[in-house]
Formats: C-alpha cells, sequence, structure tokens
C-alpha cells in the first residue's frame, strides 16, 4: 500500500510509462493504465481529472527525472566538460538503440504524437526539449572556459544544433531498426565537439 498522495501518484505516473513507451499515448487505453496501475477509474480521476491530464504529469514527470539525470553526467568530477558531453551522448545512443523500451526517450516518442492531439502536452514537451538544451549549452560554456572546447563554438546554437541532431537520429534509428543514424550522430557530435 502506498503512503501518500504524492507517491500514488508518482506509482500511477510510471505505472503507465513503460506502456506509453511502448504503445504511444494514443495506443493505450485508459482500462489498460488502470491495470497496470492497479486502481479503479474513479481513483485515476481523483489524481489526474482525465487521460490529457495524465499525459502532461507523465510528461513533467519525465523530463524532471531526465533533468536529475543531466545533472548527474553533467556534474563536475574527473572529466572534462567535452567528455562528460560526449559520456551523455554515448548514453542516449546506447538506451535508444535498443529494444529495451523502459530506456526509450518520451520525447522521441511522442513530439509527433502529441503535438496536434494536446497543446498542454506539446508545451510540457517543449519546455522540456528547451530546458535540456539549455543544461547542453551551460556544458558547453563551460568547456569552452576550461579549454576543452573551442572558443567558436557558440553554446545555445551549437546545443540546440546537437539536440535536434539527436532526435532525428532517434527517430531514423526507430524506422530502421538499427544503430547506424544513432552512430553517425555520435560522429558528428565528435567533430563538433572539438577541443582548441
Amino acid at each position: 500500500m502506498r503512503d501518500t498522495y504524492a507517491e500514488t501518484k508518482l506509482a500511477i505516473l510510471l505505472a503507465g510509462r513503460g506502456l506509453i513507451a511502448k504503445k504511444g499515448f494514443t495506443g493505450v487505453g485508459l482500462s489498460e493504465l488502470l491495470a497496470a496501475a492497479d486502481i479503479p477509474k474513479g481513483s485515476f480521476y481523483h489524481y489526474f481529472g482525465s487521460k490529457e491530464g495524465y499525459g502532461k504529469e507523465l510528461i513533467e514527470q519525465y523530463v524532471s527525472e531526465y533533468l536529475q539525470v543531466l545533472d548527474k553526467i553533467f556534474s563536475p568530477g574527473d572529466m572534462s566538460a567535452r567528455d562528460r558531453l560526449l559520456t551523455y551522448w554515448g548514453h542516449w545512443l546506447e538506451t535508444q538503440c535498443c529494444e529495451m523500451t523502459e530506456h526509450k526517450c518520451l520525447v522521441v516518442k511522442l513530439s509527433a504524437e502529441v503535438a496536434d492531439l494536446s497543446d498542454d502536452m506539446r508545451v510540457a514537451l517543449y519546455e522540456g526539449t528547451q530546458a535540456f538544451m539549455a543544461r547542453i549549452a551551460g556544458l558547453i560554456q563551460e568547456g569552452i572556459d576550461e579549454g576543452s572546447l573551442h572558443t567558436a563554438l557558440e553554446p545555445a546554437k551549437t546545443a540546440q544544433m546537437l539536440y535536434q541532431l539527436w532526435l532525428g537520429a532517434s527517430l531514423i534509428s526507430k524506422l530502421s531498426k538499427g544503430r547506424d543514424a544513432l552512430e553517425g550522430a555520435m560522429d558528428v557530435t565528435r567533430r563538433v565537439l572539438v577541443a582548441p
């Protein structure tokens, strides 16, 4: 039994996340969400109000969790900023090319599907991607400042270009069921993130 409102709500979000990562938002019916979360219909509406409300909060929870992962990977340590960036992209390559749906990026999975379906979900995804790119830009600036990245790089534009490259490569990887597009993105990323 879950102890608090917040714990129960999080458990419901996590129960549906794997299903949605595999089948998409519209591919998962409410009855399937209820069964996965082991809750009655009334409880679902008590926590979320609607399936769209659930989707918005699922995206917000995912963004929050993803930012924590970025903060952990990007935190100062023994590696240069450049090496931390390459570690991040390497992590993306390994988690997005495999068949384990629980590691799949919800931004990749849901962006095209919900952009026209729900303005609230679209805004949550957009704000999340802006936050991700801001973190990446900050680490690029750190790399320039410490001397591990070339001073010609413009942090915000470089972060945007690389993030968009990886989103596109992830989509092509889904279509091809292979890792060539992601390997290509890694090659480009290494060439862009050059040392001085």
